[in-house]
């Protein structure tokens, strides 16, 4: 939930906000807690108080109800500025090909949810880049999108970019890159082999439409998650997965690349 008039986002959820208070702490402008979260907050109030930060402890979950937005605070709220997501550079880009780092690019995926569901998988994975459009850039840090990633936006870094294909025209040959499609012939498992050499770059789509033709003319390869009953000539009940689990595998396979 946007506090506007202060300029402030609500962080909720126990993991989330323990992640931010254990890694950003001076991002924290205010914390509340009920009464049962004060042992697992201590050492952050401390911090706090020592650069007179306010920090309550509430009389009823509702308040935080009504700081954060949603009943889903477990027991504590953080304040913070609102976040601005930084514009990708091409130094940026520069350095993922020099440090050899993989990236994830959002082709309309829009959902905060999954978008807080993919950081987390990409926290867990290893993988610290996430690209999405300029235009859902003010819509995607959300104070659901904090708490679904379960304390991994301190781990990865989101960018903004304006043209997708552009971008992508930059990285080609200097990154390996890879779409996700229904109609796919290769399957996701073949990441690792396929970027052996040089990083990912991944590009998801949104459920209903996939990446866009003008992306998927750019990639290097179009991957799918195969249906385990194909080889039995069977057809899949859905036609895909929701985005977010579908980012799982494919951030695991890329797990899998051994970067020479």
């Amino acid at each position: 939930m946007k506090n506007t008039q202060n300029n402030e986002l609500a962080v909720c959820g126990f993991a989330a906000v323990k992640a931010l208070v254990d890694n950003n702490i001076d991002r924290v402008k205010r914390l509340y807690f009920t009464c049962d979260r004060v042992h697992d907050f201590g050492d952050a109030c401390k911090k706090l108080a020592a650069r007179k930060a306010p920090y309550n402890m509430v009389e009823s979950p509702k308040d935080l109800e009504r700081l954060s937005g949603t009943v889903h605070h477990q027991g504590v709220v953080a304040m913070i500025e609102t976040p601005k997501i930084a514009a990708l550079t091409t130094s940026i880009a520069s350095s993922w090909i020099e440090n050899k780092e993989s990236a994830v690019i959002l082709d309309r995926v829009g959902n905060a949810n999954n978008l807080g569901a993919i950081v987390r998988s990409a926290a867990f994975f290893g993988v610290k880049n996430i690209v999405i459009p300029l235009d859902e850039s003010q819509s995607s840090i959300t104070t659901s999108s904090y708490r679904v990633a379960q304390g991994g936006m301190e781990h990865v870094n989101v960018y903004s970019i304006r043209s997708i294909p552009r971008l992508l025209q930059d990285m080609k040959g200097k990154m390996e890159i890879i779409g996700t499609a229904v109609d796919a012939k290769v399957s996701v498992s073949a990441i690792s082999t396929l970027c052996a050499e040089k990083p990912a770059l991944i590009i998801l789509g949104n459920e209903e439409h996939g990446i866009s033709q003008a992306v998927k003319d750019c990639c290097d390869e179009l991957v799918i998650i195969p249906f385990t009953g194909m080889k039995e000539g069977n057809t899949a009940p859905v036609e895909s997965l929701n985005v977010a689990q579908a980012a799982a595998i494919i951030l695991y396979e890329c797990s899998k690349i051994n970067l020479k």
